[in-house]
């Protein structure tokens, strides 16, 4: 199981993982907060990748196991533009407010769907003054990319985290929001405690976290952790 930030780099590491150990890896892809929920009511499940505060609550519940906890990679919030948009000006606080305020309707994923790029940008709209402004224009997505609605026309600007923006061919990745407001997520990985496939479930970890996929990471629009 897999948020969705991270589940471009386990669909591309999968394959290989297969073929090498003929383990058989099922992917299952959903919000961090849907996630934590569907493992709060007993879904099974060999292997998890979440965000570093959800696993360490689900270790906390003997969920998984704590000596398993892995970092994996790290990500930022970015920015989706229509492939004919010019570059939007996001280079420094003030310009990336005031690009926020000129769109005409800003995408980003529903915060009650238990998104981190969602619940982050709750906050950063706060320190931007503007969360009355953007509640008026924003497009909240439940379900795929918030980058799809600026590829259907539903908006003109969306903002989630970069790995998941580039899963999106429709649209360019614009940047990321400027480092003084950024919010970095990092994600982790771990084993469940109820597994009963341990060798394979500690195989798949270690291939999601050896130092050699760090050029798929960049590729993916994460980071090394």
């Amino acid at each position: 199981m897999t948020t969705g930030a991270f589940r471009p780099v386990v669909q591309d590491i999968v394959p290989g993982f297969e073929k090498k150990t003929g383990h058989k890896v099922t992917i299952v892809s959903d919000t961090a907060g849907a996630l934590f929920r569907r493992l709060r009511s007993g879904e099974s499940f060999d292997v998890i990748v979440l965000t570093s505060d959800g696993l360490d609550a689900l270790a906390d519940l003997g969920t998984v196991q704590a000596d398993s906890i892995t970092p994996l990679a790290q990500v930022g919030i970015g920015v989706a533009v229509p492939l004919s948009a010019p570059q939007p000006n996001i280079y420094s606080v003030e310009a990336f407010r005031q690009t926020l305020l000129n769109a005409r309707r800003v995408a980003y994923m529903d915060p009650r769907t238990g998104s981190t790029s969602g619940n982050a940008l709750v906050a950063i709209f706060q320190t931007l003054g503007i969360s009355s402004q953007i509640a008026q224009k924003a497009v909240l997505v439940r379900m795929g990319p918030a980058a799809d609605a600026v590829a259907h026309g539903e908006a003109d600007i969306a903002l989630q985290q970069a790995s998941e923006i580039r899963l999106v061919p429709t649209v360019r990745f614009a940047g990321l929001i400027p480092p003084q407001v950024q919010v970095y997520t990092t994600y982790t990985g771990a084993v469940s405690a109820a597994t009963h496939e341990q060798d394979a479930s500690t195989a798949l970890l270690a291939a999601l976290s050896d130092p050699g996929v760090e050029p798929i990471l960049k590729r993916r629009g994460l980071e090394a952790p």
